[in-house]
């Protein structure tokens, strides 16, 4: 048995490392996958231990290249590299062709470091796997579908589309979901604005009057001095509440509590579960088509899902099949899973054609995600008007009411 030092990815997103005893690297990385970890890197321990991950990741160049890059930059390469591959160019002078001023210094610095390690005789796949910040799961797997099967710019042109769409789809939900939330900061200004400068000015009148106030305006008068005396209260409560969601999603607890919350909200929950559909269904037809096998798609398309309601749901989905069940099954058992998508992927089982009927199901539900989005943003738009303009009357009610009052009793003298 011999040990290997590995880097992986939970199904929360957060990086590990550790150390696992094997007979093989083949056997290691069937371990690694039992855990519900997602592989990263892996290399066998040296003798007396002196290797620590660290020097493991460190070795190849590049591998931490110290950031990401956007979609779209990433999609245009992905579509460029796969015009040079399909015109028969090969992969080192693709590469070389494709380093050059017009892409950012991640992406040119990352593509430096493959073209070196590929020009010695290493596989493509190989080289972009320790740029996993980059080149994720699921484009090194394609990769190496693709270099397996002879069809490396087919795979590419799947995986640009693949891209454009999630880039498109990622787009359509986060607007939907800026919008209350942009309006929702411009209320918080506007009614901070009139605590901070509009009130106080009454406050003063109404204590040179002496009057016994109302209950409504002692309330609004209280909430004056917390934000003009109480400031930071009030920013430091603004500053650690999304230091603190942000900290308790990181958690399994966190994300299943959080995740499972967002599903059940009435306008936004619905938008929520269609986007998940289209990614993991987008996701599996892209690589079940490149050749992937389901159970290591099922892995890579559960992470995609943004989602650990419907993350849990493939993940017993995966457990399934290997017990010899199908997909749709545990699909079909699951709540949160449309009756359409479970009837429409047992079709595709039984005709042998499941990637293309995926491809039908994500097609449907991008489109739902852009129909919903657009119905929750009109939906929006008059709730969110109430809202401030009830807020802005209540502020206004209450400090009109001792004036009202006042003028009454002058009235009734």
């Amino acid at each position: 048995m011999a040990a290997f030092l590995f880097q992986a990815k939970t199904v929360e997103g957060k990086i590990v490392k550790g150390e696992v005893e094997a007979s093989s690297e083949n056997d290691a990385r069937v371990k690694i996958r039992s855990q519900k970890l997602v592989l990263i890197k892996i290399a066998p321990k040296t003798m007396g231990g002196a290797t620590s991950i660290t020097k493991m990741t460190s070795k190849k160049k590049g591998f931490t290249i110290g950031g990401g890059i956007a979609g779209k930059e990433l999609q245009v390469f992905t579509r460029q590299f796969a015009t040079l591959i399909g015109s028969g160019v090969p992969i080192v002078q693709s590469l070389e062709a494709m380093i050059g001023p017009g892409r950012s210094p991640p992406l040119n610095k990352a593509l430096k470091a493959i073209l070196e390690e590929v020009g010695k005789g290493r596989r493509l796949a190989e080289c972009m796997k320790e740029h996993s910040i980059i080149f994720d799961n699921m484009y090194v797997n394609l990769v190496h579908a693709g270099e397996e099967g002879g069809v490396l710019d087919t795979v590419l042109n799947r995986l640009a589309v693949y891209i454009e769409k999630s880039v498109k789809l990622k787009g359509k939900i986060v607007g939907a979901l800026f919008y209350p939330a942009a309006v929702l900061v411009v209320s918080f200004i506007i009614i901070t604005g009139i605590l901070v400068f509009v009130i106080p000015t009454f406050v003063k009148m109404f204590k040179e009057g002496g009057q016994k106030l109302p209950w409504l305006t002692t309330q609004v008068m209280a909430a004056s001095d917390l934000f003009v005396h109480r400031w930071y209260v009030i920013v430091g409560i603004a500053i650690a509440t999304p230091i603190l969601v942000k900290n308790y999603y990181a958690t399994e607890d966190g994300r299943k509590t959080i995740d499972s919350f967002m599903l059940k909200l009435p306008l936004f929950g619905d938008l929520i579960r269609k986007g998940s559909v289209a990614r993991f269904s987008r996701t599996l037809s892209t690589m079940l088509g490149a050749g992937v096998r389901i159970v290591e798609a099922l892995d890579i398309a559960g992470a995609t899902t943004k989602n650990w309601v419907i993350e849990q749901v493939l993940l017993a989905a995966k457990e399934s099949i290997t017990k010899g069940k199908t997909l749709s099954e545990p699909l079909r058992a699951s709540p949160q899973i449309p009756p359409m998508v479970s009837q429409m992927i047992s079709v595709g089982e039984q005709t042998g054609n499941l990637d293309t009927m995926l491809d039908k199901v994500a097609n449907f539900y991008e489109d739902e995600v852009e129909t919903a989005a657009g119905a929750l943003t009109s939906m929006i738009e008059p709730i969110m008007m109430i809202f401030l303009g009830g807020i802005i009357a209540v502020l206004v009610v209450a400090m009109y009411l001792p004036i009202f009052e006042m003028a009454g009793s002058t009235g009734g003298g």
